[in-house]
């Protein structure tokens, strides 16, 4: 029963750091303002299986596509060989499912290992991507550090549990054909045979202890990678889902009015000044217009954040960042991550929210990065999880204009023209049939 007993305390320690990482990050997501979204159910749910579960946007560049999807699909299967795994471990037995599946189990442990080989091999595939290739977007000053260690550690840690693995699998075939108590003869191993010559000539007992020890390895690594996830880019493992679900299902390009803003332009275009003012009622402070600090973004603009590969696909496709400008979205969404978990820490440690005089705009993100954008939505374009930089982006543009009337001198302008001429340019109403007269 020792072993059982660790496993199951191992388990449950494992299993409760990780509800509460995810109640912290929760959290955090709702400390942004509230949004509704209960609209067109059918076809968010249809969004989500497409883009989530059905890939179809990582495929638009085949090569990193294909190698993604490998990694998902055995991601998603050999959990099922961890639930036996986790099944064997609180109850002692050996291939649990061995017996009620018959020779269909056979079929699954033969699968379970060709994917876990395919999975090492994408896995190398991606290193070799990130670390030895020309790829522009993995080499970004954002990606330096912590992103790109990030992105290694995780691709290093697949590789050597698929490891642990097929070498579990290689002393069990052995153990089987000894006859070793405990060992049933079932699975079949098209991979882990070829490692079989490496571990045949030791002792029953030797290889007993070489196979406890790849399992506790196998289990243990998955519990470790399964709270590493919450502090890493992969976090979209599991956040892609509900995000692709609450994307944004308008028109790109057609951008959410301000209430209060849309009241006084309705009042401007037509409405009636001597209609009978409505009863006014306390409402507090007046709400900030635009976004200064992560408090002000909605949740799902947070949820963005957390969902965030850091593939870099947004960044690639952004005409800004291509003609050498600052802006990156990418960066966008990884600097709202890294202070909305600021913010997080801060309510930590005092028990409240407080104010600790730093801003998402200024601390974190430039000015210079946002008059960059030229709202094509490139980057909501690209982003394989529907991830909306741009809605962050155009509301920080919002504040630096309402609220601190900052903006580039060629804006102000533009401005100046709506203000005084109906037009952006620089000539009354009046004159602007003058071309005409130029023409025969």
């Amino acid at each position: 029963m020792i072993p059982q007993i660790i496993f199951t305390l191992l388990f449950l320690t494992g299993a409760g750091i990780f509800a509460l990482k995810i109640k912290k990050i929760r959290r955090n997501i709702f400390l942004g303002k509230p949004l509704e979204i209960k609209d067109n159910k059918a076809k968010r749910w249809k969004t989500m299986a497409k883009v989530a579960m059905g890939q179809s946007k990582m495929v638009v560049r085949p090569v990193a596509g294909f190698f993604h999807i490998l990694i998902y699909v055995g991601f998603v299967l050999i959990n099922i060989e961890v639930l036996e795994i986790i099944i064997d471990g609180f109850t002692g037995e050996h291939r649990f499912f061995a017996p009620y599946l018959g020779g269909f189990y056979n079929f699954l442990i033969g699968f379970f290992e060709i994917l876990a080989l395919l999975v090492i091999i994408a896995c190398v595939v991606f290193l070799y991507r990130r670390n030895i290739s020309s790829i522009k977007r993995f080499k970004m000053p954002e990606m330096k550090g912590w992103p790109k260690l990030d992105g290694n550690l995780i691709l290093v840690v697949e590789v050597v549990l698929m490891g642990a693995l097929l070498k579990m699998n290689a002393c069990d075939q052995i153990l089987q054909l000894r006859g070793a108590d405990h060992y049933m003869v079932a699975g079949s191993f098209p991979i882990s045979q070829f490692l079989v010559p490496f571990f045949d000539g030791f002792e029953t007992g030797t290889l007993i202890t070489f196979e406890r020890i790849f399992w506790w390895a196998h289990i243990t690594g998955i519990l470790i990678f399964l709270n590493y996830v919450p502090y890493s880019k992969h976090f979209h493992i599991i956040l892609a889902f509900p995000n692709t679900y609450y994307s944004n299902l308008k028109p790109k390009g057609q951008l959410n009015n301000m209430a209060a803003v849309k009241k006084e332009v309705d009042l401007m275009m037509g409405g009636d000044p001597f209609a009978t003012p409505e009863p006014t009622v306390d409402e507090g402070p007046p709400e900030r217009f635009g976004v200064k600090d992560v408090t002000d973004l909605n949740w799902k603009n947070l949820l963005d954040a957390y969902s965030c590969t850091e593939c870099g696909r947004c960044t690639d496709n952004c005409p800004a960042n291509q003609t050498g400008k600052l802006l990156s979205p990418r960066k966008v969404m990884m600097d709202t991550r890294d202070r909305i978990e600021e913010v997080g820490k801060n309510i930590d440690k005092a028990g409240k929210p407080i104010e600790d005089g730093i801003s998402l705009l200024g601390n974190y993100i430039t000015e210079e990065e946002l008059w960059a954008c030229t709202t094509c939505n490139a980057c909501v374009d690209a982003c394989p999880i529907n991830i909306d930089p741009l809605n962050i982006i155009m509301n920080m543009r919002r504040y630096l204009i309402m609220e601190e009337s900052k903006s580039p001198d060629s804006v102000t302008s533009m401005f100046n023209n709506v203000e005084n001429n109906g037009a952006p340019w620089a000539f009354p109403a009046a004159d602007r049939g003058k071309w005409i007269d130029e023409l025969n």
